[in-house]
């Protein structure tokens, strides 16, 4: 299912002339009259998204979910709050790409990412420049464990890594 996306005056407009209707009650003819709607909704104005959710969690308050039992599902099912916004940001196509070296046209996607990253924490310290140039996971990993052995002066690993 699509979230909802509102479309302006001109939009509607658009939409009905292509469907060859005059109004969006000439969508509905094929309802019968007798179980439409005859009165507004009774909406309140708008609510941010938090709000809206703690709304939404009053009403449903009498049914149980992950959040009023213990939950042993696992996989990220905990109490956490990701902004709706999260979603369609990584789901912008410059985002999703995965690094691939052996089809550099589709690693767009991390390089993207990268730079996304790399000009945040400049603009956060005030720094002229910043580096994430790890592309996958194995290299950071034996980045992070070749700087600690450095910093710590420790000459091998308190763990194996198997990946």
């Amino acid at each position: 299912m699509h979230k909802y996306i509102p479309a302006s005056k001109v939009q509607q407009s658009e939409m009905l002339k292509s469907v060859n209707a005059k109004s969006i009650d000439d969508l509905f003819v094929d309802i019968p009259e007798d179980v439409r709607l005859k009165r507004k909704l009774n909406v309140s104005g708008p609510l941010s998204e938090a709000e809206l959710i703690k709304s939404i969690k009053g009403l449903a308050k009498d049914i149980k979910t992950t959040d009023d039992l213990i939950c042993f599902l696992g996989a990220g099912v905990y109490d956490h709050f990701i902004p709706s916004v999260v979603k369609h940001i990584v789901s912008k196509p410059e985002f999703y790409t995965a690094y691939t070296p052996y089809q550099p046209e589709i690693s767009q996607g991390t390089l993207q990412a990268i730079y996304e990253y790399q000009t945040m924490i400049c603009n956060l310290t005030g720094m002229d420049v910043s580096n994430a140039s790890m592309y996958d996971g194995a290299t950071a990993l034996s980045e992070a464990a070749k700087m600690a052995f450095s910093i710590t002066n420790r000459k091998k690993s308190a763990c194996i890594v198997i990946g």
